[in-house]
């Protein structure tokens, strides 16, 4: 069997890289770092004019499905911001995917063109990785609309993005995973506040809250009290799919780098450890590939984002540690600190490993995932 990418898919992957390299600098580096928001318009506008939002939004592109992972692998070795572009695909394909013709004709234009941006309100403070057990409420008004009361957590880029797509309780006497609905709505609707909350890995994500918050049927997304499904459909395309599984390329790069400059290459403990980081590259490019492929069919990638998702996860953290270890006190030096190990970066990563296997879908409920749909247990 073949795994090498076609000759137009290659193509497709040095146009990105050219986009990347002329719309991202040192500068927006820093300031995403320094800011905590990770987005970048100009950016996202570029790879927008030559169509390849568009085209990576399962369901909806005319490209190679592959062209998916290869949109994000490039990002993400690039240290681009690339999580804000992943959800607002992930919202552009559910859009696409379950909304109205009147859905789709207000929001996705907005979308894909690089102008908007959406971001996720699912969980909240006390339900965690239940997101059954959400309290935030949404009942039928007088006039016939809708009253949404309540507050989420980790609404990342809800203070830059436009659109959130809202998951609400609407009936309080049904099953707690058929009683939901979910929105999309403006962040703008008055009503919405949004406060910073600051992340260890240096991203600013928020806590959201909505008070009174009125809008209409045209907000719905799917069907009344079939939240539970909506959701599922963007979780399928979030894990596994639309980026952080490709940080290990960049990783090992960085740290073999420095290792070559230091004489630590010289280890051969060393070096084992980085072929060992280097297989696990090359079975999470894989697995990634197959997700994408799936999502970019017209299929669900439900069971195999959680495959994917799991093992690069686990063993971005793994590498992570490995190589901090190796590089000793230099390791824990941050960006801009004299002789930090892979300037910086192998500090930055150790903490951001941190924080892969919750957000998105925590290693846990993957493993749930795996185990009921793929091996069949109770």
């Amino acid at each position: 069997m073949d795994f090498a990418l076609g000759s137009d898919v290659e193509a497709f992957r040095m146009e990105v890289k050219d986009v990347i390299a002329s719309t991202f600098t040192e500068d927006d580096h820093r300031r995403q770092h320094e800011s905590g928001t990770f987005t970048s318009w100009p950016l996202y506008r570029a790879l927008a004019e030559r169509g390849f939002l568009e085209r990576a939004v399962p369901g909806l592109g005319k490209g190679d499905p592959i062209e998916l992972y290869v949109l994000f692998s490039e990002l993400e070795k690039a240290g681009a911001p690339y999580e804000s572009l992943a959800v607002t695909l992930c919202v552009a394909g559910i859009v696409n995917h379950v909304g109205t013709d009147d859905q789709r004709h207000r929001i996705l234009p907005g979308l894909l063109s690089g102008e908007h941006t959406a971001a996720l309100g699912y969980s909240e403070a006390n339900s965690g990785s239940d997101v059954a057990s959400i309290r935030t409420r949404a009942a039928r008004s007088p006039d016939g609309g809708w009253v949404i009361n309540g507050a989420k957590m980790w609404t990342t880029m809800a203070h830059v993005a436009d659109w959130v797509l809202l998951l609400t309780r609407t009936d309080l006497d049904a099953p707690k995973h058929k009683g939901l609905t979910m929105f999309v709505l403006p962040l703008k609707t008055p009503g919405i506040s949004v406060e910073p909350v600051w992340t260890m890995g240096d991203e600013r994500t928020n806590a959201t809250f909505y008070d009174d918050v009125r809008v209409g049927d045209d907000c719905v997304l799917g069907e009344v009290n079939g939240g539970w499904k909506v959701m599922t459909v963007g979780l399928s395309l979030e894990r596994g799919v639309a980026g952080e599984t490709n940080s290990g390329p960049t990783l090992l790069r960085h740290f073999h780098d420095w290792a070559e400059r230091t004489n630590v290459l010289a280890d051969s403990r060393v070096r084992e450890k980085m072929a060992r980081v280097a297989i696990d590259n090359e079975v999470t490019k894989l697995l990634t590939q197959r997700s994408a492929w799936i999502a970019g069919s017209g299929g669900m990638p439900t069971t195999e984002g959680a495959m994917t998702k799991l093992f690069a996860n686990e063993a971005f953290q793994r590498a992570a540690r490995w190589f901090q270890e190796a590089a000793g006190p230099e390791g824990l030096l941050r960006f801009d600190e004299t002789d930090a190990a892979g300037d910086g970066w192998l500090e930055y990563e150790v903490r951001r490993a941190t924080v892969l296997p919750i957000r998105g879908g925590t290693t846990e409920i993957n493993r749930n995932v795996i185990a009921r749909r793929h091996l069949g247990l109770p």
